[in-house]
């Protein structure tokens, strides 16, 4: 008998077969990321890292301290392993040198990053694996570390598609000049204005996007506009996707970076929200005429002890991996999110995982679907507003 999060078969025995249409099917592939080699990085227009606390004072760039390195692999080991037992199948990237400079022959950078986040770049949508573009230099040849399981994914399974978004040239007309100097020095209410007006640090002048910034509830992908994410790449994503629904969404964020911890979908007509980032009026009301619950997720535990050189919120709480629609893995310090979701029938899976965090985030970042069993479904049968 197979339950969900478990199979019958040794999973590495299985065809390998691309296929996932949302976040909550029974999940069968995935791939987990490394923390090797990653890197502080160099500064550049999309992006300036300032840890000087912790040895890294702005402009200074390099790799992560070795003993830090070693404790989030080890915890990425054992989350790989975990998913293992629960016969999932289990792949990983190829880490290469990121702390080598690199160029294109409109710029150099001096720095890559890492490869701990597979959700940024790569997104799956029913039998299609799409590359993003990425709008960091640092991160513009991160597709290297995914090619070889790539190839043998498209060698292996003859209905795959595998597309790649139009390759960003990220020059400088791709930024607003001065955006850091000035936004940090902006009231809250100036800062949340300029994201309702998409008056971020990207301009339209291509493109750009990455897989984080989608959540995927069947026939319908919600697309947030963020540091990351201009209007032109939500654009080619919904000409890209005709046969699908693309809504181009915001919330009340100051710093608005991936949505996969703040509008987070459950299972069927259930999804976390984070409260201090509120959805507009017409999404929240769009998804109640569908019959969606949205909970308004619990204040994520106590960051007093936050790891060096994180950049991350302490929301990323919510950044959980679905097994099932009855399961979920959630950061073992997350009591007080794993209790709520818990009232609302789930396993609770948790999983240490606080080490991850400075290499580019929690358990949904680390992880990027490759097959869940399930259809392409249509969860919102009635319409409202925009959406």
């Amino acid at each position: 008998m197979t339950e969900y999060g478990t199979t019958a078969a040794d999973p590495a025995t299985r065809p390998l077969k691309v296929n996932s249409w949302n976040g909550w099917d029974p999940l069968r592939h995935v791939v987990v990321g490394r923390a090797d080699n990653t890197v502080v990085q160099a500064p550049e227009p999309a992006v300036r890292r300032d840890f000087p606390d912790d040895g890294f004072p702005l402009g200074t760039y390099g790799p992560m301290p070795a003993d830090m390195t070693a404790e989030a692999n080890e915890q990425l080991d054992n989350f790989a392993e975990l998913l293992r037992r629960r016969g999932i199948r289990v792949d990983r990237p190829t880490p290469v040198d990121f702390s080598q400079q690199v160029s294109t022959p409109d710029w150099t950078q001096e720095s890559m990053s890492g490869c701990m986040p597979p959700r940024d770049l790569l997104l799956t949508v029913g039998n299609e694996i799409l590359e993003a573009t990425m709008s960091y230099r640092s991160r513009w040849f991160e597709y290297l570390c995914y090619r070889p399981l790539l190839q043998r994914l498209f060698d292996a399974d003859e209905n795959m598609r595998w597309e790649a978004a139009p390759k960003p040239r990220l020059t400088d007309a791709s930024y607003r000049p001065g955006f850091w100097d000035t936004y940090h020095t902006l009231g809250t209410e100036e800062q949340l204005a300029r994201v309702r007006d998409y008056d971020l640090v990207l301009t339209e002048a291509e493109p750009l996007f990455d897989a984080a910034d989608i959540a995927r509830f069947g026939k319908d992908l919600f697309v947030q506009l963020s540091f990351v994410t201009n209007r032109s790449g939500y654009r080619w994503l919904k000409s890209h996707f005709p046969d699908f629904r693309v809504h181009a969404v915001t919330s009340t964020n100051t710093h608005p970076l991936h949505i996969d911890a703040t509008w987070v979908p459950l299972r069927p007509g259930l999804v976390l929200h984070c409260g201090e980032r509120l959805a507009d009026a017409e999404l929240m009301e769009f998804f109640r005429r569908n019959d969606w619950e949205v909970i308004e997720a619990v204040q994520p535990a106590s960051w007093e002890h936050q790891p060096r050189l994180s950049y991350c919120s302490p929301w990323l709480a919510g950044n959980m991996l679905n097994l099932d629609p009855n399961t979920l893995c959630i950061e073992e310090k997350e009591v007080p999110l794993a209790d709520q979701l818990s009232s609302y029938g789930f396993e609770i899976v948790p999983v240490p995982f606080r080490a991850v965090g400075p290499f580019g985030g929690g358990l949904h970042c680390a992880t990027f679907d490759i097959e869940r069993d399930g259809t392409l479904e249509d969860y919102f049968p009635h319409r409202h507003g925009r959406y």
